[in-house]
């Protein structure tokens, strides 16, 4: 798909989980170790949290309390009324690696992924497991034997999709009323498991290394593959319905804006950690889709 892409905002490390919420744009820079908002034409950025163990995963209680995953303490932080971030919940006894994306349901309920090893000093790959955080912090395993559990939505009749970036897949399950997920199946495939377990080689054994999505109105999902410098449409049994490539790699997507249809995108050179660390290449892209935000 040709379309004309903007910059909304750019000057950062590392882009991660953008979020439409409240007529502004949300989302974490990894090593700028802050949580922004910005205005749909990029004017009014603002900084809205710190944070030192580094930001991913956003997302937002019932009472409007804000919710930020702290990748490195494996902490989930809540941030207060007067601006001041406690801690929510406590997985470093339970993920086993950096906690990473994250959607929170209409109950307060967070899902929570994490890589299951050191991505960034080279350790090979591991499965790793889902952890649901409820409103009170308490900390649930939900799953397990998932590749890289990333991007992750809850849709209206309630099933929860998970991209696995190092699955070639998105897996689903139906939310129960209690918060426990059952009926796990495939809900899209790309291609089978990888089988090197070094993480340079897993990724040329990958179709698409599916990282942050969000929904449509359609039941489509926006993947932002972390590989192919792209972000794909995707309808349940894996069929690709839209391509758009923004001349970046791009990592995390998000649909909002005044009428729902903007494409968010996450955009930077690599992914790598010392790379970004030194720089601040990383952008925010939009361009115009059809169908808009779930």
């Amino acid at each position: 798909m040709t379309v004309e892409t903007r910059t909304v905002a750019e000057g950062f490390h590392f882009l991660e989980a953008p979020r439409w919420r409240a007529g502004r744009l949300w989302f974490s820079d990894f090593y700028g170790h802050r949580v922004h908002s910005v205005a749909e034409d990029g004017s009014d950025l603002t900084v809205q949290a710190h944070v030192p163990g580094q930001p991913s995963g956003l997302g937002w209680l019932p009472d409007g309390r804000l919710l930020i995953v702290s990748m490195r303490d494996r902490r989930v932080l809540r941030r207060e009324p007067d601006g001041s971030l406690v801690v929510h919940a406590e997985l470093a006894g339970h993920a086993t690696g950096h906690a990473n994306d994250m959607v929170v349901d209409d109950r307060g309920r967070a899902y929570v992924g994490n890589f299951g090893f050191d991505l960034m000093a080279g350790e090979p790959l591991e499965p790793a497991a889902l952890h649901r955080v409820d409103p009170d912090g308490g900390v649930t395993e939900v799953a397990d034997d998932l590749w890289f559990p990333n991007g992750s939505v809850i849709t209206g009749d309630g099933v929860l999709l998970v991209v696995e970036t190092f699955g070639n897949r998105v897996t689903a399950f139906t939310v129960g009323a209690d918060g426990a997920l059952t009926d796990r199946r495939i809900w899209a495939e790309f291609g089978p498991l990888p089988t090197e377990r070094d993480v340079e080689r897993a990724l040329t054994q990958l179709r698409i290394a599916g990282d942050g999505a969000c929904l449509d109105a359609a039941g489509g999902l926006w993947i932002a593959d972390a590989i192919g410098e792209r972000l794909v449409r995707v309808v349940e049994g894996g069929e690709i319905t839209d391509e758009i490539r923004p001349g970046s790699p791009v990592y995390a997507c998000a649909l909002g804006g005044a009428a729902g249809t903007t494409l968010f995108a996450c955009a930077a050179p690599d992914f790598h950690e010392q790379a970004r660390t030194a720089a601040r290449e990383a952008r925010m892209l939009a361009v115009q889709v059809a169908t808009p935000a779930a």
